[in-house]
This record gives structure tokens, C-alpha cells and sequence, in this order.
């Protein structure tokens, strides 16, 4: 398959992925202005929107590292290279971009064996008694997603300073 065409279909997928997760912080947003009108005019917030809130952004920023590697809004330091030749530029992002998706993929594996850990001691939250484990597997596809757009970044940068 061309590069071009798995480039399209990575960032079409973390575009989904953004997506959902800026749905998500929406509803979040919405959770916590319930639940403080709830404790102002019933004098009963809901029970446990702090750690439905939490789980939730969480999930949202995992969710949005994809999307955000593509439009190359990850923090980057041009300071030592404002006056780099434009190929050493290209080849300096694209190292960058495999570095980030090795961090990607390491995340990705230590999550998975989070995800074991908490199936098997069966962590659930304090309040209401929310499984944690529901938070794994989007951070492990998202983390597995970065790392594919690192991948595909990385390649596309060495590949323009070949050309």
C-alpha cells in the first residue's frame, strides 16, 4: 500500500479519535455543571462526578494525542534550529517523531500490563465503585495509534530528506 494512503487513513483515524474525545469532554463539562446545579438548588451533587470526571479527561487527552501529533501541535523546541537547513530540519522531526512513537509504544505495553493488574485485583473506585480498567484499553489503542503516526510521520520525514 502506498505511504500516502496509510498516512491518509492514520490521521482519518486519530481525526475519529479527537473527535470522540472532544464529545466526551463536552459531556464531561456538562456532568460537572449538573452536578454543581444539583448541590446548589437540591443540595445533592452527583454522587461521584469527580471520579467519572477524571477517568473521563483522562480518556479525552488519550484519545487526542494522535490527532495532535498530526497537526504537529506536541511541543516543540526550534530555539537551537531557527537557522537549520531545511533538510536537517526534516530529518531532526522525523528522529523526533520515532523517539515519540518508541515513548508511544512503551506507554502502550506498561499500560497493557496495568490493564492485567487492574482486571485481576479488580480496582474499582472509592466512591462509586467504578471499574478502573474501562480507562485501559482506549489509552492502549491510543497509545498503539501514536505510535503508528509516529511511525508514519517518521518514515514521510526521512523520505523528503532522501528525495
Amino acid at each position: 500500500m502506498h505511504l500516502y494512503v496509510i498516512h491518509r487513513r492514520l490521521e482519518a483515524i486519530a481525526r475519529i479519535f479527537a473527535l470522540v474525545g472532544g464529545v466526551l469532554l463536552c459531556l464531561l463539562a456538562a456532568l460537572v455543571v449538573t452536578s454543581i446545579v444539583g448541590r446548589v438548588v437540591f443540595g445533592r451533587p452527583i454522587a461521584g462526578s469527580f471520579e467519572i470526571v477524571a477517568m473521563g479527561a483522562a480518556i479525552s487527552v488519550f484519545l487526542c494525542l494522535p490527532y495532535c501529533h498530526w497537526q504537529r501541535g506536541n511541543v516543540v523546541v526550534k530555539l537551537f534550529f531557527s537557522d537549520v537547513e531545511k533538510r536537517l530540519t526534516h530529518w531532526l522531526d522525523a528522529l523526533a517523531s520515532a523517539f515519540y512513537g518508541a515513548i508511544a509504544i512503551a506507554f502502550a505495553w506498561r499500560m497493557s500490563a496495568g490493564l492485567v493488574d487492574a482486571i485481576e485485583y479488580q480496582d474499582i473506585s472509592v466512591i462509586i465503585g467504578l471499574p478502573l480498567w474501562f480507562a485501559y484499553p482506549v489509552a492502549i489503542g491510543s497509545f498503539l495509534l501514536l505510535a503508528a503516526s509516529c511511525a508514519a510521520t517518521a518514515i514521510g520525514g526521512f523520505k523528503v530528506d532522501s528525495e
